[in-house]
């Protein structure tokens, strides 16, 4: 899935209620510059081998831990930077220039809301991205498999928000697709921050196909072509809101049901209540019933979703609801 989250063996899962939830410019909506991006460069092979300690399976952060098909290992580069280190099959992609065009495309995007690829590699039949580490898990984590308490309204409307400001600024630097969107596919950076996987702007082979999850959250072009278009996009990026608004993974068929019978008590999470307006309640619901239209044209797009979100969000923070993760 592309999780760059950490997932440490027998040790306790770091704690969350210490980090400072409040780095936001309300006027902006964005989050001061986050440390330094070193720039993209591809990587010799024998660096990221030392890195992951020869890729050791202690090390492997993917969700589905060894079984996932394209592996991600938590890895050490100079001066002590963690990374996050995806390793492709030898079957992935035979067309090496074909990866190294891709990674790099991809490698010069940087956003704050983004985890930034800041590497490659391509020796021999290894295809290895290099991305920033995050080190507070996914939003699936976070939302289907939390431990002390469920994510509050506040942090949820700012992961709607800041995925579709990290679509938009793709969006704008002509990268409009992004592959199997999810909430694995959102992690938590140092300061408990949403931010999008860079992974998903490409795909996970030459070939290969663009989604991996369930068919009942495929977008239903997708069905019948084959291909993944902008529209498709926004078609995920709803069902991410499914599950922010749920705490659930709801198929959109079922979802829809629901909004069409005008009853959002049913779809909301039940540990939300109290923390919300009806009215911004049923604005989020309404956003995620446009982004799953059955016809792509009438679908949002990511620049909508910003200007939809920001006032809910600034409303939320300055009404002094929290933003953090488990507070």
């Amino acid at each position: 899935m592309g999780c760059l989250s950490s997932k440490p063996k027998n040790s306790r899962r770091a704690s969350l209620n210490d980090i400072d939830p409040e780095k936001a410019d309300l006027e902006n909506g964005r989050r001061a510059e986050p440390e330094s991006v070193p720039d993209f460069k591809e990587y010799p092979l024998e660096t990221l081998k030392v890195a992951t300690r020869g890729f050791n399976a202690d090390l492997i952060v993917s969700e589905s831990g060894e079984k996932a098909p394209n592996l991600v290992y938590k890895g050490k580069l100079e001066q002590n930077r963690l990374v996050a280190v995806k390793r492709f099959p030898k079957s992935a992609w035979p067309d090496a220039k074909g990866f190294s065009d891709e990674a790099w495309k991809v490698g010069q995007v940087r956003h704050e809301r983004l985890v930034n690829l800041i590497g490659y590699c391509v020796e021999g039949d290894e295809r290895l991205l290099v991305a920033e580490f995050m080190p507070h898990d996914t939003l699936a984590k976070h939302l289907f498999h939390w431990e002390k308490q469920p994510m509050k309204w506040g942090m949820r409307l700012r992961a709607a928000l800041y995925v579709a400001q990290a679509l938009d600024h793709c969006s704008n630097n002509n990268l409009r697709l992004y592959h199997d969107l999810n909430a694995y596919r959102v992690m938590f950076d140092q300061d408990g921050s949403p931010r999008l996987s860079c992974f998903g702007l490409m795909k996970n082979s030459r070939d290969g196909k663009s989604y991996s999850t369930n068919l009942a959250y495929t977008p239903p072009e997708y069905l019948r072509t084959g291909r993944v278009t902008p529209e498709s996009v926004i078609y995920s990026y709803g069902t991410v809101l499914l599950d922010l608004l749920s705490g659930k993974h709801i198929p959109p068929s079922h979802a829809l049901d629901i909004i069409r019978g005008k009853n959002m008590l049913m779809l909301m999470d039940s540990y939300l209540e109290g923390e919300y307006s009806n009215d911004d309640g049923l604005e989020v619901v309404r956003l995620a019933s446009r982004c799953l239209q059955f016809e792509p044209r009438e679908r949002p797009n990511a620049k909508m979703l910003v200007t939809a979100l920001t006032p809910l969000q600034r409303r939320t923070e300055a009404a002094g609801r929290s933003v953090s993760l488990n507070q």
